[in-house]
Parts: structure tokens; sequence; C-alpha cells
């Protein structure tokens, strides 16, 4: 089973189980070592068809209008590993060619959302993950 796959599920089963979801809240989940995972079913054909978008439920607010990529791991005081940075760079390139999503989008939870979510070192990469993307479009 890839990493991450555990973790994924135990937060589906939390959303689920205790917050009474249909299904996990976020799109997708790209793990520690770079797999990237299915979160909400159906994120996956919408995303490859690109004329529709599964509604999520990752953020208040902005559930209909946009993709919640969860990120695993807590990156308060740390860096996210060189593996999962590299598939966010690419999952996040594709995702924005095939919405037509502009790169400055790119954005973290606590943009609109009062959390500490993406974790601090993660959040002051986010201009450089938006750089790096535009650069591998």
């Amino acid at each position: 089973m890839p990493s991450g796959v555990p973790a994924a599920r135990d937060d589906q089963h939390d959303h689920i189980d205790n917050n009474g979801w249909s299904d996990i809240g976020q799109h997708f989940t790209v793990s520690r070592g770079g797999y990237r995972l299915e979160g909400r079913h159906g994120s996956l054909d919408a995303l490859r068809g690109r004329t529709t978008m599964i509604q999520g439920a990752h953020c208040p607010g902005q559930n209909t209008n946009a993709i919640g990529i969860e990120n695993e791991g807590t990156y308060t005081s740390v860096e996210p590993p060189g593996a999962q940075w590299a598939s966010l760079v690419i999952f996040c390139a594709y995702i924005c060619r095939q919405y037509s999503i502009s790169v400055d989008e790119i954005m973290g939870h606590r943009d609109f959302y009062n959390t500490e979510c993406p974790g601090d070192r993660l959040y002051a990469k986010l201009p450089h993950l938006r750089d790096e993307v535009r650069k591998s479009m």
C-alpha cells in the first residue's frame, strides 16, 4: 500500500464518522512519498473530463469553486519532503491546465478560513510553488 493511504483512510473515516459527511472533504491528497490520491469520490474523473468539478467540503465559502488538495503531514516547523513537493508542483500544473485556473489562484487553506493549515513552513513556500508551477506549464 503506498505511503499516505492509511492516513488518507483515517481522514476519510473521520470526515464520514465524526462530521457526518458523505465522503472526505478535499478532492485530492499528496502523500509524503509523492503519491497522489483521490479524496472526494468522482474528483479524478471530473478533473480528467475538464467539464465539471465535484463539490468539496474542504473550506467554507470555497467548496463550489476551488479544488482542495491535502498535503499529508503537518508543516509548521518542517518543510514538505522533496518527493511530495515535486509531485505537488506537477499536480497543481495539471489541475491549472485542465480547469484553466490561473497559477496566481493557488492559495492556502488559511487564506479563506481560520486555521493553521497548511502549516507555516508550507504556507511560506506558496509563492515558490506558484513560480514552479508557472515554469512547468
